[in-house]
């Protein structure tokens, strides 16, 4: 991980960069920086593997739809103060792609909350945008669906690859590639130097 790249293209974009070796660095840090707030999780194997949903829980309301799966829930996702996901690929040029099925985690993490921070582990950094999104789709994407239990051809074909498919428990559905803050919206990006999430 080029901490100086990163570091560098992140900020000239707008975006606020973090850095730590550990996933209980970032979890230190997030609890030490988040207190009596409306917090909202998107689908993200990364902060699960962090025990991020029981730590601030401690000291925030977190509304988070892996616990309960729910429209309303969701919804109300989009209220909180601050969002907190990963990403399916990031570039060294400042690009954040993500993939979903429902889109309520590309919806919260554009729009509502004012504060959207991204924690992403080294093995989803890619050095351009192409790379990011073909990791998002071909790596990212089939073993989410595999992790679901989905019955998709990339699972079929053991997580191996995208084959855009038109089956009714598709996963990547929609895409979006944040390649600055949105108007009036604070964005933090905190890597990871381990591997998370998928």
């Amino acid at each position: 991980m080029n901490r100086e790249l990163l570091e560098k293209n992140f900020t000239n974009r707008g975006f606020k960069v973090s850095f730590f070796d550990s996933k209980e660095d970032a979890a230190a840090y997030l609890c030490g920086s988040l207190e009596g707030k409306k917090l909202a999780f998107g689908g993200s194997g990364t902060l699960k593997e962090m025990g991020l949903y029981e730590k601030l829980s401690e000291k925030n309301e977190v509304i988070w739809h892996w616990v309960n799966n729910t429209k309303e829930t969701k919804m109300e996702a989009l209220t909180a103060e601050v969002y907190l996901l990963s990403a399916n690929g990031v570039s060294e040029k400042g690009d954040l792609v993500n993939i979903d099925g429902a889109g309520n985690r590309l919806a919260a993490s554009l729009f509502g909350p004012g504060k959207v921070i991204y924690v992403i582990g080294k093995n989803k950094i890619e050095k351009d945008l192409e790379s990011a999104m073909y990791r998002a789709r071909n790596v990212a994407s089939p073993q989410n669906a595999m992790r679901f239990g989905l019955d998709t051809p990339c699972v079929k074909a053991g997580g191996t690859k995208c084959f855009d498919c038109n089956h009714p428990q598709r996963i990547c559905n929609g895409f979006s590639i944040v390649a600055r803050p949105m108007l009036k919206q604070e964005v933090e990006v905190l890597f990871v130097d381990e591997v998370l999430g998928y």
